[in-house]
């Protein structure tokens, strides 16, 4: 259950009503509420926490001739009996976070699907305006009754209510849902397009820091700018055939800001620096396993990205979605490769465990230096290269020690060790006995 005191919280210092129309994007919520009108006949609205829509008047779908002539008796009397409902009726269905079923002021059916975002009730989606059943004598008397304030002549209005739509309760508790599930996915879309904003916004906050901390560093060594330039291009061809993945989102954001901070350079220029080092950086990716095609399409497809980019930040943002295509193929082929790696390096293991091979020669045998082996066997396998040395002569010493005409002694040997007394210090260590008591308990 939702706790009934989140209905007032704010988003720091946005209000609900900010927050919604924040998130919703008008042109999308207006066709989607338009075909469920089409569909069924029903007609649907959002409403603030505080019962208001959110829609111009332009935007907001034709309420039925009833609704109309009860907002304008309102009006005339200066109150606003329906948007007080729909406050109520959705902060009623916030609380229990499911639809909500209402008769509203005026004596009519409608219901509440509440719109949630992070604990808070930003608004509903209010649907109605209809009639559950065939309106009878006492219908009529109650609706007299409901709205007598309003107005003495009744014929006009009952008039108006006998061409509102008859819906059952089946249909009326499917429509709620299916609203229900809609006001979910406007939250869900809402919520990604207001994360992916606040993500450029502060990718292009630290850009600005960064073409600043370079700017100020130009005017202290202008002369070595092409230097150090060169010097990270070099680092980031190295991060990127060691499969450091968030190390070269580090240089590579950092050469972008060297790019764009040179104040005297036009943007076709920065456009030509930045095209010339994404094809740098895409040699190294296809030396470090990209596929070369795939490569070539991500290049010509920047090539026609930064023909259609007017501004500093669409080229920063249009680099930075390219740099992360690119690392998505390294790390899925690192993690291709090293299980590859791996695999070698445990059969070269088992076919010569009776050796005492040393680290690099278990890494030549896979092409791959002894510190990479080192971590990507640790990663893989949570264990050393030389405790899975270890694990397999055990497995093979268990086998012989089941066979009694083995020496402890011939054992040892067999595997390696240097004597019978080093490999039951070994044993020991790792099985918690000795191979004789292993041996006996067998």
């Amino acid at each position: 259950m939702v706790n009934e005191t989140f209905t007032n919280k704010k988003c720091g210092s946005i209000s609900s009503r900010a927050h919604l129309i924040q998130l919703v994007d008008k042109e999308i919520i207006i066709k989607i509420l338009d075909a469920f009108t089409n569909v069924t006949g029903l007609t649907a609205n959002i409403v603030d926490v505080e019962g208001h829509s959110i829609f111009s008047r332009k935007d907001a779908q034709k309420n039925c001739e009833f609704c109309h002539m009860i907002w304008k008796m309102e009006k005339q009397k200066g109150i606003s009996r329906c948007v007080g409902a729909y406050a109520r009726a959705g902060k009623q269905a916030a609380i229990f976070d499911e639809p909500y079923i209402f008769r509203c002021p005026a004596g009519l059916i409608e219901w509440a699907a509440p719109i949630i975002f992070d604990e808070e009730h930003l608004g509903t989606i209010i649907c109605g305006q209809v009639l559950m059943w065939e309106p009878e004598e006492f219908f009529w008397i109650e609706l007299e009754e409901m709205n007598r304030f309003l107005t003495d002549d009744f014929k006009a209005l009952f008039e108006a209510a006998k061409k509102l739509q008859v819906v059952s309760g089946e249909k009326v508790q499917g429509a709620a849902s299916l609203l229900h599930v809609i006001a979910n996915y406007i939250i869900k879309t809402g919520g990604e397009s207001l994360h992916q904003k606040k993500e450029i916004e502060l990718q292009q906050l630290l850009l600005n820091e960064e073409i600043q901390t370079r700017k100020n560093l130009e005017e202290k060594l202008n002369s070595q700018s092409l230097n150090f330039f060169l010097e990270k291009e070099k680092a980031l061809i190295g991060k990127i055939k060691l499969s450091d993945l968030d190390e070269c989102r580090k240089l590579f954001k950092v050469m972008l800001a060297d790019i764009f901070s040179c104040d005297g350079e036009k943007l076709l220029i920065m456009k030509g620096r930045v095209y010339e080092l994404v094809v740098v950086m895409s040699r190294a990716c296809v030396e470090a396993g990209v596929d070369i095609e795939k490569s070539m399409g991500f290049n010509a497809n920047l090539l026609q990205e930064l023909n259609n980019c007017y501004s500093i930040r669409e080229i920063n943002i249009v680099a930075n979605s390219l740099l992360e295509r690119y690392l998505d193929e390294i790390h899925h082929h690192s993690k291709s490769k090293n299980r590859a790696a791996v695999e070698g390096i445990k059969g070269f293991i088992r076919n010569n465990y009776t050796k005492n091979s040393s680290l690099e020669e278990i890494a030549d045998s896979v092409y791959l230096s002894p510190f990479y082996v080192s971590r990507i066997f640790k990663e893989s396998q949570n264990m050393t290269v030389m405790d899975y040395v270890t694990k397999v002569k055990l497995d093979e010493a268990k086998k012989m020690l089941s066979n009694p005409r083995y020496k402890i002694e011939e054992i040892a040997m067999f595997l390696g060790y240097s004597d019978g007394s080093y490999f039951s210090k070994v044993f020991r260590r790792n099985e918690g006995m000795t191979p004789t008591q292993f041996r006996q308990n067998l």
